[in-house]
């Protein structure tokens, strides 16, 4: 029989659903330390290429499971609260009379809908676009909520019936979970709050409602929608029969927002990476939202408390970090486990390595043997939004191994980082570049975060606490029960004392040359894929826009185009 530990103060539990795994976490209420975890891998379902599902119903089990296995490992856990942190962006559509969900829930990294953004992207006004990501702090693309909830709406059999009966509800992972753990069709809860709902292209990032205006420029009727909620407020109380029934869930937020609290980025200017499957970088810019003209995102950062304002943030997206190592791994089998990456990368001399031993260049046999990849697996996502380009390695010669090639996998995860960090520092100035605080999978291979802060030129800060992500929800749950307080936060020692510092060793002119190779590789990859498909224009004119729309696209057409519409970063 597992050890079972003793803790003598009440816990917080945090669910943290994201796209590799599901994962339940308990914390102390007095040092917010975890004590005890459980947690599940997320079989991802890919039907068709760049399509990407996961069964929601398996979702669910997956979360009561994690549930039971952590409290399991406390004796007579007294848990007061959960809060939940969740993959963004993913969409599911469900029968709220039955529970049963329409088809699997679309991931948030899914390119389906690819076609109609890029129709929309050359067909709608220029002051249609802008109006819309003002609105929404987003552009028009595959990655957001809006057009995944189109299709479901119009390819899925019953969906649309559903809708005319009423039916029929929508949310993101968020929601799933807190309707089916709040009582499902017994009266379960159909909420969300303001962090996923700023990530739909549908809530209006002022009001923090949905956006009539956003609402029919995609034909979403506002009653599948859930309610929007501040991250920090009582969603419910947990129904199902198992050993957290009757706790209130008090907390919710997207994960990447919920990083950001968990790594205690409070202040306008703070700035926190998280390398999952994706990579994720965020900047608090306080109470003001920032518009963007470097193709970053406007999004909110959290709410603490329906009475509160709300916090903002610059938010630059990586699609394929950690992703990319598993690619490595599962499609050309070159590494066995994803273990071995540091190991494997170590094997290749550095060039400063080589120099200091024989006084001379190597090109061929050093550092990535000057190979460069870009992992456009779906798309470019952040500052380029290029949904058109495809991943490429260029720059390869006879000396390449599966070592250098592993070497490149990690540089190409810190070059789109370092893009996005310099699309930050213009458009907000305020950001603390000097300092990148760090969480996710990856940070825990030293020579990553030495490439990173090689390539960025700043200190790169990894914290001992690991489950930043879930903290973060932890501690919007506990301030909605009153065992914290944000105010007077006491967990800035708690991360100073866990943190470890990386410091850039890279020469300058070194570190300029990889970048202007990385710059020449990108340019390669974007515009791969021929955009010039207009057989569904007659279908998206039909089916999408209002009448009112119909009017001036049909005048205007693709004129005064969106930064993030364009082909290259401007």
């Amino acid at each position: 029989m597992a050890d079972v530990t003793e803790v003598n103060v009440p816990l917080i539990g945090a669910i943290d659903q994201g796209t590799s795994s599901t994962r339940f976490v308990l914390f102390r209420s007095d040092t917010f330390l975890p004590v005890a975890s459980a947690h599940r891998q997320t079989k991802l379902i890919l039907p068709k290429s760049d399509w990407y599902e996961i069964d929601a119903h398996q979702i669910l089990r997956d979360t009561l499971e994690c549930i039971e296995t952590a409290c399991a490992k406390v004796a007579k856990p007294d848990l007061r609260a959960i809060g939940i942190t969740n993959q963004r962006e993913t969409i599911v559509l469900w029968d709220k009379e039955t529970g049963k969900a329409f088809y699997n829930a679309i991931v948030w990294c899914d390119n389906r809908t690819e076609e109609r953004a890029e129709h929309l992207n050359r067909t709608l006004p220029g002051i249609v676009k802008r109006k819309a990501t003002r609105k929404s702090g987003l552009p028009i693309h595959p990655y957001f909520s809006a057009l995944k909830i189109r299709w479901l709406l119009e390819n899925v059999h019953g969906v649309a019936e559903a809708v005319r009966q009423e039916r029929c509800l929508a949310g993101t992972i968020d929601s799933w979970l807190i309707w089916n753990l709040t009582g499902g069709p017994n009266n379960g809860t159909h909420a969300t709050d303001v962090t996923n709902a700023s990530r739909t292209l549908l809530m209006n990032l002022h009001t923090l409602k949905w956006d009539n205006y956003l609402l029919s420029l995609f034909d979403i009727p506002v009653h599948i929608l859930p309610e929007i909620k501040s991250c920090s407020e009582l969603y419910g109380n947990v129904k199902l029969d198992i050993v957290a029934k009757g706790v209130p869930i008090y907390g919710c937020l997207g994960d990447q927002q919920a990083a950001l609290v968990g790594q205690q980025c409070y202040k306008p200017g703070d700035v926190k990476c998280t390398y999952g499957t994706g990579g994720f970088i965020l900047c608090n810019t306080g109470e003001v939202p920032v518009s963007s003209r470097h193709g970053l995102l406007t999004t909110v950062a959290y709410q603490i408390g329906p009475n509160n304002p709300p916090c903002y943030a610059l938010e630059g997206s990586v699609a394929v970090a950690g992703g990319l190592m598993r690619w490595l791994q599962d499609n050309l089998g070159i590494i066995k486990s994803v273990d071995e990456i540091e190991k494997l990368a170590n094997s290749v001399p550095s060039r400063s390595a080589v120099i200091k031993s024989l006084n001379t260049f190597f090109n061929d046999f050093v550092d990535t043997a000057g190979v460069y990849i870009v992992p456009a697996f779906a798309g470019l996502y952040a500052p380029y939004w290029d949904a058109s380009a495809r991943g490429i390695i260029c720059g390869l010669t006879h000396a390449a191994t599966k070592a250098h090639l592993v070497r490149a996998s990690l540089e190409s995860v810190c070059f789109q980082t370092y893009d996005i960090l310099i699309a930050m520092q213009v458009d907000y100035p305020k950001a603390h570049l000097k300092r990148l605080r760090v969480d996710g999978k990856m940070v825990k291979d030293n020579l990553f975060l030495q490439l990173q802060s090689d390539i960025a030129f700043t200190t790169v800060v990894r914290s001992k606490l690991v489950e930043g992500t879930a903290l973060g929800a932890a501690l919007m749950a506990a301030s909605g029960t009153g065992l914290y307080n944000f105010k007077k936060s006491d967990l800035a020692d708690l991360w100073n004392k866990h943190n470890e510092h990386f410091e850039p060793k890279i020469k300058t002119e070194e570190r300029e040359k990889r970048l202007r190779l990385w710059k020449k590789a990108v340019e390669k990859s974007m515009g791969w894929i021929d955009e010039s498909k207009d057989e569904l224009s007659s279908l998206i004119t039909n089916k999408l826009f209002s009448p009112c729309l119909i009017g001036i696209a049909a005048g205007i057409s693709a004129i005064c185009f969106l930064h993030f519409g364009s082909r290259k970063c401007r």
